[in-house]
């Protein structure tokens, strides 16, 4: 395993200890909102270090391919979730992450059609899939500091979730067009 696909792994066993911040917080013990944010920015962290490294070093691995996606997704997924449960003053309302766990959802399945289909896929980011990724991390960030204008991030991240779910599922819709266009030209 790489160096890169640690600091995916890494990012991936944080969740947990971020979720469980949540389970035990109470007002009165705001130091874990505070410990979630640390850890929720140090796996905001890892992710650009993990793909410059990657990038870089040419470390670029199967592996990583999935380590890397599935260290982000789990991290944003818990985090929407876990901040939407009402327990700190700004938190997420339930559309927003309906919104953000849809896309995710439709991507995941999608992407498992198209590799039963193909029998391969390449898992490849879109200009689109990483502005929504900065705007939901920053989003969740401004809602763990408990910023009063964190709603402005996460319209902003809903917006561009909702963008790039249908850039994703057109380039879908795409590969299986062409696939077919192939086998019906042959």
């Amino acid at each position: 395993m790489n160096f890169a696909n640690k600091i995916s792994l890494f990012r991936i066993l944080s969740v947990p200890f971020f979720i469980a911040c949540f389970i035990y917080y109470v007002p009165q013990k705001d130091y874990l909102r505070i410990t979630a944010l640390i850890i929720f920015i140090l796996a905001v962290i890892s992710d650009g270090v993990d793909g410059y490294i990657a990038r870089k070093a040419k470390l670029q691995s199967k592996a990583g391919l999935i380590l890397d996606p599935l260290g982000d997704k789990l991290l944003l997924m818990s985090a929407f979730v876990c901040l939407s449960l009402g327990k700190l003053t700004f938190h997420f309302p339930v559309w927003v992450v309906l919104i953000v766990l849809s896309r995710d959802v439709i991507i995941l399945l999608g992407a498992s059609v198209i590799y039963m289909v193909k029998q391969h896929i390449n898992i490849l980011p879109t200009r689109w899939g990483k502005l929504t990724t900065v705007f939901q991390m920053a989003s969740v960030i401004a809602v763990l500091s408990q910023w009063h204008l964190s709603y402005v991030l996460w319209w902003l991240a809903a917006i561009f979730t909702i963008i790039s779910g249908f850039d994703y599922i057109k380039r879908g819709i795409n590969i299986l067009y062409a696939l077919d266009n192939s086998r019906n030209n042959h």
